[in-house]
C-alpha cells in the first residue's frame, strides 16, 4: 500500500461512526448501514484518483449518494401486504363463458336489426351508432321529427321483444 492508499484508509475509518450514524438514519437497520458502509469504501478505493484532492467532501457524496440510492429501493420495493392487495383487487373484466354471450347476444340483436323495416333500421342506427339527431334525420328521410321518434321507438320495441323472447327460450 502507498502512502496515499493509508491516507484514504485513514480517513475513511476516522469517519466511520458519522458515516455510520447517518447511513443508519437513512436505512433505519444497522445491518443495512455496515453494508451501505461495506460499499462506500468499495467506490472510494475504486475512484482513489477523484478522491485524491479532496477525499472527505468525496466520501461524504458517495454516502449521501449511496442513501439516496437505498430510499428510492426502498420505494418502489413491494411488500408482502402490497402484493396480497394487489392480488385481492377484482378483475373487472367478464369470463370467457360471459364474453362468449355478449358476442351471441350482439350477433342476435345484429340478426334482428337486420329483419327491421328499411326506414326502421336506416332511423334507428343513423340515430343510435352514427349519433345524429332527430331534427337531420327528419330533414334526410323527409318525414316530421315526431315520426323519427316514433319509428325510432317501433324499432327499439322491436329489438326489445325479439331478444327477450330469443333468450327466455
Amino acid at each position: 500500500m502507498t502512502n496515499y492508499d493509508d491516507e484514504l484508509v485513514g480517513v475513511f475509518l476516522d469517519n466511520e461512526s458519522s458515516l455510520k450514524r447517518y447511513l443508519k438514519k437513512v436505512s433505519g437497520s444497522h445491518n443495512d448501514a455496515d453494508d451501505m458502509y461495506q460499499e462506500a469504501w468499495i467506490r472510494l478505493s475504486r475512484n482513489r484518483q477523484a478522491a485524491a484532492a479532496t477525499p472527505v467532501p468525496y466520501l461524504v457524496r458517495i454516502v449521501r449518494n449511496l442513501g439516496i440510492d437505498y430510499s428510492r429501493a426502498k420505494r418502489t420495493k413491494l411488500t408482502r401486504e402490497d402484493i396480497a392487495a394487489s392480488l385481492s383487487i377484482p378483475d373487472d373484466r367478464p369470463d370467457p363463458y360471459r364474453q362468449l354471450e355478449d358476442r351471441n347476444q350482439l350477433s342476435r340483436l345484429m340478426d334482428i336489426i337486420e329483419d327491421l323495416p328499411e326506414r326502421q333500421r336506416g332511423l334507428l342506427l343513423a340515430a343510435r351508432l352514427e349519433q345524429r339527431s332527430h331534427a337531420a334525420l327528419a330533414k334526410e328521410f323527409d318525414i316530421s321529427v315526431r315520426t323519427v321518434e316514433l319509428e325510432i321507438r317501433r324499432a327499439l320495441d322491436y329489438c326489445t321483444d325479439r331478444l327477450a323472447k330469443i333468450n327466455r327460450t
